[in-house]
């Protein structure tokens, strides 16, 4: 699939609505450098939450298998970008998940997937972290998911208290997680390689 080409309906109404955001900040639309911005924001837009339209739980279902492992499974590392709710500014980092599978496993790349979908919409990062672990929750009902959020938020790094370092942490577990020594664990193996940013 190839989102810079799937654009949804609304987007020349949405250019133009780009095009009248540019006046009231001063600028003239019809130099050069400004004629096709409106409908490049507009297109980027899209793309940045095309989340909207996809399904996190078909993503998981689609590549379902009956197996009988029942230790960790970690996918960490996993880059993603978002958008912040609040001043539509982005935010980006990392994204680690665990879960412990109770009968059925799910591909590796599904649960890249997963944070894909979620972070391509409006956010923040509470709840796409909870987001996140309710999806592989509900839809492979493991003996237990963790996920952990490591990222960056431009509306502190331009904006605000402009803070060029700071990492915001957030995570969420269910199940088997629950005990601190399968926390533990994880987080263990999660940093075993150092900084993730």
């Amino acid at each position: 699939m190839n989102p810079e080409i799937e654009y949804r309906e609304g987007l020349d109404e949405l250019a133009s609505h780009y095009k009248r955001v540019l006046e009231l900040i001063g600028e003239d639309t019809e130099r050069d450098g400004l004629q096709k911005t409106p409908m490049r924001v507009a297109k980027a837009m899209q793309i940045l939450t095309r989340g909207y339209t996809q399904d996190a739980h078909k993503v998981l279902t689609d590549a379902l298998f009956e197996e009988k492992y029942n230790q960790m499974v970690i996918v960490k590392d996993i880059d993603f970008f978002s958008m912040c709710e609040h001043h539509m500014l982005p935010f980006y980092g990392k994204v680690h998940v665990a879960y412990i599978p109770n009968g059925y496993i799910t591909g590796l790349s599904k649960i890249a997937r997963v944070v894909d979908i979620y972070s391509h919409r409006l956010q923040v990062q509470e709840r796409l972290t909870q987001q996140i672990k309710d999806c592989i929750q509900n839809t492979l009902h493991p003996l237990g998911v963790m996920v952990v959020v490591e990222a960056k938020h431009m509306c502190m790094q331009m904006r605000g208290v402009e803070k060029q370092t700071a990492i915001t942490t957030t995570s969420d577990f269910s199940g088997a997680f629950n005990q601190a020594k399968t926390r533990e664990e994880f987080m263990n193996l999660l940093h075993s390689e150092g900084k993730h940013i």
